[in-house]
């Protein structure tokens, strides 16, 4: 049997901080991987409302566009205080990347966000 270690790849969607701002992750590249599963996860959210969404590209810098409820499985709410969310990007393009909207925050809210890859057609990963 093998490990998940060996089938399943963890990248950081978003770097855990305390944020005030809204922040936009690095691009994370889906080719070579059969499936996906992305979670953002709060720490303490003091004030503002942070709301996460996914976005996606053919390309890896630019042509971002929000995905469609559509194309994830699962739905996404703003962010609550120590509550995971999580999803799976099920559309077409190449490349996602995790955003979170920040509104009216003084002292923010600290979380990260991550992706696991899976399915990968070259093992390790």
């Amino acid at each position: 049997m093998k490990s998940i270690k060996e089938t399943v790849s963890t990248l950081r969607g978003i770097i855990a901080a305390a944020y005030t701002a809204s922040i936009n992750g690095p691009a994370i590249d889906l080719a070579n991987f059969a499936s996906n599963k992305v979670t953002f996860a709060p720490g303490t959210i003091t004030d503002g409302t942070h709301t996460p969404k996914l976005q996606e590209s053919d390309a890896s810098g630019s042509g971002y566009t929000d995905v469609a409820a559509a194309d994830m499985d699962g739905t996404l709410a703003a962010l609550a205080s120590n509550t995971l969310q999580s999803v799976a990007y099920i559309g077409t393009k190449r490349y996602l990347r995790c955003v979170v909207t920040v509104a009216g925050a003084t002292t923010g809210g600290v979380y990260s966000a991550t992706v696991d890859l899976g399915g990968s057609r070259v093992t390790p990963v």
